[in-house]
């Protein structure tokens, strides 16, 4: 032994304040990034340590991009169009309040092994990274599920769940809301339309919190599965069709999401069925295209503000009361439909 103490870094920094390296590095560079509370932590927690920033390095490697990378996964092939426009409304939500923090936005649509990449903040492209879109591309969940195994970091909106760092709606309390509703309407022969061996969690979630709230009136859930389609309109029309010949009597549905409720709302007018007189329908998402439905879409909207919010916060590490597993407000919005 040479009896030389070891000079703190970074990486004890951020062990003994409970946050990521980056962090350490961008609240010791004073970036808005990082709220006050978290900074003057990480500061005592320098103090404590005896860690002096080295400037030269930190010039050289620690440089903050001012930048968060936003990963939206695609399904293979989808013209860009196409996207489900939820994720679209969620992006802009991400977007502002990025921007809010004075930080850039970079984008990054990914759909096939040739264009996956989840490098952003170990290149220095990015200080963060979250990653949205669907659940229907497995093999761009199974690369980021590497890629956290690995040691890279980010937060993800709906994903399939273990092992990624995630944030979703309060799904069952949605589906509980959409059954009351049905209820107090007097709808008794009610189903639910959505895929039930789905990664998606959000759709077992709202299928089980409608069933629950149903079985506390007496009543069961008649769940009506989608066929395998190109999108989820087409599955909406393809299911109702289904649906309808097993049980006419029908007379309330709540789909999964507002693109199969939209195709639900195609199929019940294919075969004559008047909504809401005959059947009553709700969505779950609130998005724009509901709105100009004929009737207009009922339909549970989670606060996408909050969301984008959230979602920042908890990339950046800058607000403890934010961490994996947090869930994001949703209202029931009536309209036209029910």
């Amino acid at each position: 032994m040479n009896g030389k103490m070891l000079r703190p870094t970074s990486f004890d920094v951020a062990e003994r304040a409970g946050v990521s390296q980056s962090t350490v590095s961008r609240a010791l560079r004073n970036s808005p990034g990082v709220n006050a509370e978290t900074r003057a932590r990480v500061s005592a927690a320098a103090r404590e340590l005896g860690y002096v920033v080295d400037r030269h390095a930190s010039s050289l490697r620690l440089k903050s991009s001012e930048t968060i990378a936003l990963v939206t996964i695609c399904r293979p092939g989808e013209d860009r169009s196409a996207i489900n426009p939820f994720y679209f409304a969620l992006l802009g939500s991400i977007a502002a309040a990025t921007s809010a923090r004075g930080f850039n936005l970079l984008v990054s649509f990914q759909e096939n092994p040739d264009n996956f990449r989840a490098d952003f903040v170990a290149s220095g492209l990015a200080d963060a990274m979250i990653v949205i879109g669907t659940t229907s591309n497995r093999p761009a969940w199974d690369y980021f599920a590497q890629a956290q195994a690995s040691g890279l970091d980010f937060v993800c909106w709906g994903s399939p769940g273990s092992p990624f760092h995630w944030m979703r709606s309060e799904n069952d309390i949605g589906g509980q809301l959409a059954a009351e509703h049905f209820v107090r309407d007097g709808r008794r022969r009610i189903a639910f339309v959505g895929p039930q061996q789905s990664p998606q969690r959000q759709f077992d979630e709202r299928r089980d919190g409608f069933s629950a709230a149903l079985a506390a009136h007496g009543l069961t859930a008649i769940v009506a599965e989608p066929p395998a389609a190109a999108d989820r309109h087409a599955q909406g029309v393809a299911a109702v069709q289904a649906l309808l010949e097993a049980h006419p009597d029908t007379d309330a549905i709540f789909a999964a999401s507002d693109m199969l409720a939209l195709g639900v709302l195609q199929g019940l007018k294919d075969a004559g069925r008047r909504v809401p007189e005959d059947i009553a329908l709700i969505g779950f998402d609130g998005i724009r295209a509901g709105t100009l439905a004929d009737p207009a879409l009922t339909t549970l909207e989670p606060d996408l503000d909050a969301a984008g919010e959230a979602l920042v916060a908890m990339a950046l590490e800058d607000d403890e009361r934010t961490r994996s597993g947090t869930r994001i407000p949703v209202h029931l919005v009536v309209r036209g439909s029910t």
